[in-house]
């Protein structure tokens, strides 16, 4: 793969509550009135995140048309398992109209730095508002899975199922002096989208000797097979860089990370670390929304793939 780097498509001016800083992990969706709605996470004064969006032309996706005033989706209350953050990872649209949204809820402890849970909320304007399915997680702590089930995407089957591929584990190692959460990418299925099993199946396993994890997986199924994107967070030095799969049957995976060929710049917003890659392919066009350093600290971008 050849990609051409378009630059920054956004990051938060400082002005509203919500959003001083970060734009982390661009979650794409078509809106029916034509638009594309980029779903990103953002971080007030004290670093707790809320999800917002920033509409773009899809033609030319550094045209930016409308962001959102306030969060469509709220951290959780105290106690909750979301109550230090939520953060989006993927949009589904249900035959009914329905949107999922399914997010990752930053919950911080004492023996271990955090626990990383999925909740799941659902719009009926097209993504102009979430309401929480309820207030605890659908993907629940569970033996094979204990701090991390988290990262999700999902797509639908065609019995009106979903499928979800994700990251789960149950490690924390050290690494340069650093606690650091070990988890490698998971597979099952729900008839319902809200309803899983309390393990999924191992579809992608970390190289432990240069890498500890990944992060969000985003699939692009087609009559080909299954294509994967993620990223991969290396050891030394701990920074994201973005990885690529192919699979017949999405559950066994081939890992091509060579040929992904989106990396660092030599300086700039994306020059130390590449992470949350999102694929999106528009009237014949391949773009791919990801974030730079300190993981959409610096805004989010767009690359397109060349022929």
């Amino acid at each position: 793969m050849r990609w051409t780097k378009h630059g920054v498509v956004w990051a938060p001016s400082g002005e509203r509550w919500w959003a001083r800083k970060y734009a982390s992990c661009p979650t794409p969706h078509l809106r029916e009135d034509g638009a594309l709605r980029l779903f990103v996470q953002c971080r007030d004064d004290i670093n707790i995140g809320r999800v917002g969006y920033v509409d773009v032309d899809p033609a030319n996706p550094l045209r930016v048309l409308k962001t959102s005033i306030e969060p469509v989706l709220d951290c959780g209350v105290p106690g909750a398992f979301d109550d230090n953050g939520v953060f989006q990872t993927s949009v589904l649209r249900m035959p009914d109209g329905r949107l999922l949204m399914y997010y990752v809820g930053f919950e911080l402890c004492h023996n271990i730095r955090y626990r990383l849970l999925t909740g799941l909320a659902v719009s009926h304007d097209d993504g102009d508002s979430f309401e929480k399915v309820k207030t605890t997680p659908i993907l629940e702590r569970s033996p094979a899975e204990m701090y991390f089930r988290c990262g999700n995407f999902v797509l639908p089957r065609n019995d009106g199922g979903v499928r979800m591929w994700y990251v789960a584990g149950s490690e924390w190692e050290h690494i340069e002096g650093k606690a650091m959460p070990i988890y490698d990418i998971r597979y099952m299925e729900s008839p319902d989208g809200v309803t899983w099993p309390e393990e999924g199946r191992v579809v992608l396993t970390v190289e432990l000797d240069k890498e500890h994890g990944f992060g969000r997986p985003y699939v692009i199924a087609d009559a080909s097979g299954y294509r994967m994107f993620y990223s991969v967070r290396g050891r030394f030095p701990r920074a994201y860089y973005l990885g690529y799969a192919i699979s017949s049957d999405g559950l066994v995976w081939t890992r091509k990370d060579d040929e992904m060929n989106l990396s660092t710049s030599v300086e700039g917003w994306d020059s130390e670390a590449v992470e949350y890659s999102a694929i999106l392919e528009y009237r014949g066009r391949t773009f791919c929304f990801y974030n730079g350093n300190d993981f959409g600290g610096t805004g989010f971008g767009v690359a397109e793939l060349q022929p």
